[in-house]
């Protein structure tokens, strides 16, 4: 990756056209190719970018645009679209380049399926007593996350998420309406449970007879949520 502070304009011609006018700003030329242009602010989105497949050439400026104090100019190129970003160096403050090597990606914390796992080892978070018949209990039209079983031998269908809507009450009124059509699960009830709980959810999983259950997530793994608590 290099990484250039310079004094310099930009223009985009392509689909549409844009100018970036004379300014300090920061060009960013990845590994892949690609060119982006920050400024000192608006967070992490460039001013104006080109995406990979794509090109960079370093060209010699005109007579114009050396009078003009140009001592550089890029030409970056899509490979596909032919839409160029041309950008016009006057005064170079930074640049270094740098070996970041191979990425091992962005690894989330609490996806549905840390709150599946935890759930699982933690069900007196649903209720007391209840004992866990399985994870992802494979029906004919997709598993249920948790199953588990009340001590008078009724099943209970819990569907988690990180945030739950309409959709996830209405996917587990599925799961119930197919696993009660089996006698040997028969009685079974739902819990909709997820770290936060949209309203227009909660009632029509109270409308559907579904029990909700907020997770905390941090609660679970045993860490401190800084969330108030009575007790």
């Amino acid at each position: 990756m290099r990484l250039v502070i310079a004094r310099c304009s930009v223009d985009y011609t392509g689909r549409l056209n844009a100018h970036l006018p004379l300014a300090t700003r920061l060009l960013v030329h990845k590994g892949d190719g690609s060119l982006l242009v920050h400024s000192d602010g608006g967070s992490y989105k460039p001013l104006n970018w080109m995406s990979p497949p794509c090109t960079l050439s370093v060209e010699v400026p005109d007579a114009d645009a050396i009078a003009d104090g140009v001592t550089q100019q890029w030409r970056v190129t899509h490979a596909k679209s032919g839409d160029a970003l041309l950008v016009h160096i006057h005064e170079v403050l930074h640049d270094s380049a740098h070996e970041l090597g191979v990425d091992p990606g962005l690894i989330k914390d609490g996806v549905e399926a840390d709150l599946q796992r935890l759930l699982a080892e933690q069900v007196e978070v649903i209720g007391e007593h209840l004992t866990l018949v399985r994870r992802e209990f494979p029906t004919a039209i997709g598993p249920v996350d948790l199953l588990l079983r009340d001590p008078a031998g009724g099943t209970i269908a819990v569907e988690v998420k990180r945030r739950g809507d309409i959709d996830g009450v209405e996917q587990l009124t599925r799961y119930l309406e197919l696993l009660g059509r089996d006698p040997h699960l028969a009685p079974v009830t739902g819990v909709f449970a997820a770290q936060e709980i949209k309203p227009q959810a909660r009632v029509l999983a109270a409308d559907r007879g579904i029990r909700c259950v907020t997770l905390d997530y941090d609660g679970m793994k045993g860490v401190q949520s800084g969330a108030p608590r009575l007790f």
